[in-house]
């Protein structure tokens, strides 16, 4: 026993967090070099790995940075690396990665070259193409452009994160010695178009090489030296004292402004451009380390690929995947309502296979409904033009009372849920912003009806958020249910949130931060128990994230017993499978694919008597102690005969799941059975309504 406890705390049993996002992201890369995809769906995947890389520069890596900064040094509590260790091993492996990007983009263009989609350097322009891509700078962008010397009289400018910019290196014509050559800096105007199109074909220049191309215009008087294009990735993760805010939403809005100029934390120059002056400058002034300087051969910030595939894609359907219209529900018939049905049976829905539609409809059922009370809301990500939020306002305008907890903390779409949170209150809505020092990641809706002289509660339970427009892509499972005691669960969870009370004691919720992870390990347990009576102890876990060490330090515990746990981790998973004596019995699939995995189920044997729950938690450290999360039982037999059908697919896929080795390393999962999960529930869902 000993042994074991020192095996299961020693750093080769577990995954470092920040190396294994990467890994996540690198089997993002990899749909790209899959030629099954469609071609232009490769080149969406490149985008998307750009924009994950980001958002890691500008939270990880920062956070990370600030620790050094603060001579904070000690190694994180699973793989043992110091602050230090981890940002040096983040940098090989990364540097490594983006490589390989810029490789498949080359390779892609090729391929997208032999379908007339293409992309022209400035020098490879016809005489009277660039005449008229003259006329174009001289009319729509030379206007935009504002050069900003640099000099002792004007500092370095403070730069947009993300944006893209020129380093101008110049020659006063006139001076007879030209020992001091002059900087400058020209920011390319966000707001054009990235991919210029310059004939009736699918033909392009990037905006940054035409203004390359014409910046001396800008420079009368000078010898343009040199051009170099660069992007500056800023720490923006916020820093919001919660304690001595009297406002949260003008704290959060005073915080968003300060995301635009936090510290740099990486460059990115273009091989073809590199002007060693400029970089020694551009280090200098940015105050970045040489392994943060990514010198890539191709365009910077391919994020502008996702515009560029809405740019074609009408013209080349074959290039994209097949259009897919999620379905109606199974458990709701085309006669009923949503609210008819939910009071017949309970509902499960199961997206983007199905639906989103039924919970857009509830709402708008109960906005209207002159029977309908009240109705209370979670919104931690909404759509830009979102149905719920017209619901909730209509429902307020209607005389109901409507309460709505807005996390205004949900990273990166604060300045939405303001602006939400902002048009709530004058429609008259209660508007509350959750709990200081913790997020409110839970999604549940409750429905409060008078029928027949009696208070009857819908509630919605997800995993998922209250978004329109995710769910066509996002997978994610809903249940709906009028029974009682989830209801008054629902209601003391809500005056929990609003009020001055105790922790409730729920009859079916379970609650992060409080009982989440102590219930799971519960089941963990018992499931034990149960394989030491019967030999036949079985989890399943699926999730988004796994980084919390109490509990992955159970999944070793059930596994050294011989119970057998299948966890489908779609990103960072900090357990190792398959190391003798800890994690033999542990397999680990991630599936990457056409949508993105998000749903969270937890299933436990139990000699037969399944036990299933969803929930809104990852099993990472900060969903068990530092949000506010729900996770519920499912105990209808058709429902959770359902949701296993499902996990039993994904744990078969052999097309889109790769299973990790215990070193850490993923591979793709081959079998003589050719499936892909993801395909295989969206010919389901079709075949049920064909």
């Amino acid at each position: 026993m000993e042994k074991q406890k020192e095996v299961t705390n020693s750093s080769a049993s577990y995954n470092n967090r920040e190396l294994s996002w990467l890994s996540f992201n690198k089997r993002v890369l990899e749909e790209a070099a899959d030629a099954n995809n469609p071609l232009l769906e490769r080149l969406r995947f490149i985008s998307i790995f750009s924009s994950n890389l980001d958002e890691f520069f500008m939270v990880r890596v920062a956070g990370l940075k600030d620790q050094v900064k603060a001579g904070f040094n000690r190694p994180d509590d699973k793989s043992n690396l110091t602050p230090k260790q981890q940002l040096a091993a983040i940098a090989t492996f990364n540097h490594s990665l983006v490589e390989q990007q810029y490789d498949l983009y080359k390779q892609v263009q090729d391929e997208l070259e032999v379908q007339h989609i293409c992309l022209f350097q400035m020098t490879n322009l016809s005489a009277e193409t660039l005449e008229t891509l003259e006329q174009y700078f001289d009319e729509q962008i030379y206007p935009i452009l504002t050069p900003m010397a640099i000099d002792a009289y004007r500092a370095f400018p403070m730069l947009l994160n993300k944006s893209l910019n020129l380093a101008i290196q110049l020659e006063d014509e006139y001076e007879q010695e030209q020992h001091q050559k002059k900087t400058a800096i020209v920011q390319v105007p966000a707001l054009l178009d990235r991919f210029i199109q310059i004939d009736e074909k699918h033909h392009y220049v990037l905006l940054e090489d035409l203004i390359r191309h014409f910046i001396y215009k800008l420079f009368k008087g000078y010898r343009v030296i040199s051009s170099s294009t660069f992007r500056i990735t800023r720490n923006a993760d916020m820093n919001i004292h919660e304690d001595s805010a009297h406002d949260l939403l003008k704290e959060i809005e005073k915080e968003l402004k300060k995301r635009k100029f936090g510290a740099a934390v990486r460059l990115e120059m273009n091989a073809m451009e590199q002007d060693p002056k400029i970089i020694s400058f551009l280090l200098h002034e940015l105050e970045i380390h040489e392994k943060d300087l990514y010198i890539v051969d191709g365009p910077l910030d391919l994020t502008c690929l996702n515009d560029f595939y809405d740019q074609v894609k009408h013209d080349y359907e074959h290039l994209i995947y097949e259009t897919f219209i999620p379905q109606p529900a199974q458990d709701i018939h085309e006669d009923e309502t949503v609210y008819e049905a939910v009071r017949k049976r309970d509902l499960f829905l199961h997206h983007p296979y199905e639906s989103f539609e039924p919970i857009s409809d509830l709402m708008r059922e109960a906005a209207d409904d002159p029977e309908v009370l009240a109705i209370k809301q979670t919104l931690y990500r909404v759509s830009g033009d979102s149905p719920i939020i017209a619901s909730l306002k209509r429902a307020a305008e209607n005389g109901k009372q409507v309460t709505v907890l807005v996390e205004l903390k949900a990273r990166f779409d604060e300045a939405n849920n303001v602006e939400w949170a902002k048009q709530l209150e004058i429609a008259g809505c209660h508007v509350i912003y959750g709990m200081i020092s913790l997020k409110t990641h839970s999604k549940i809706t409750l429905i409060v009806r008078k029928q027949a002289n009696r208070i009857e509660r819908v509630v919605h339970l997800g995993t998922g958020n209250y978004n329109d427009q995710t769910a066509k892509f996002y997978t994610d499972m809903s249940y709906l249910t009028t029974k009682r005691k989830y209801g008054i669960d629902a209601t003391n969870f809500f005056n929990y949130l609003s009020g001055y009370t105790e922790k409730p004691d729920f009859h079916h919720l379970s609650m992060a931060p409080f009982d989440i992870r102590n219930d799971l390990i519960h089941h963990i347990d018992q499931e034990i128990k149960f394989h030491e009576q019967f030999k036949n102890g079985r989890i399943i876990a699926k999730m988004n994230s796994l980084t919390d060490k109490p509990l992955i330090k159970k999944f070793y515990e059930a596994s050294q017993a011989g119970v057998q746990v299948d966890l489908i981790v779609r990103g960072i998973c900090c357990l190792r499978p398959g190391i003798p004596g800890v994690s033999e019995n542990i397999r680990v699939l991630s599936i990457v694919g056409r949508f993105l995995e998000h749903s969270r189920v937890y299933l436990f044997h139990h000699n037969g008597e399944i036990n299933i729950f969803l929930s809104s938690a990852d099993l990472m450290t900060r969903n068990m102690i530092k949000r506010v999360e729900l996770m519920f039982p499912i105990y209808e037999n058709r429902i959770k005969e359902r949701i296993y059908d499902i996990l039993d697919l994904m744990l078969r896929d052999s097309l889109k799941a790769r299973q990790q080795a215990n070193d850490g390393t993923y591979s793709y999962v081959r079998s003589d059975e050719e499936l892909n999960s993801q395909l295989k529930l969206f010919e389901q869902a079709m075949n049920l309504f064909a």
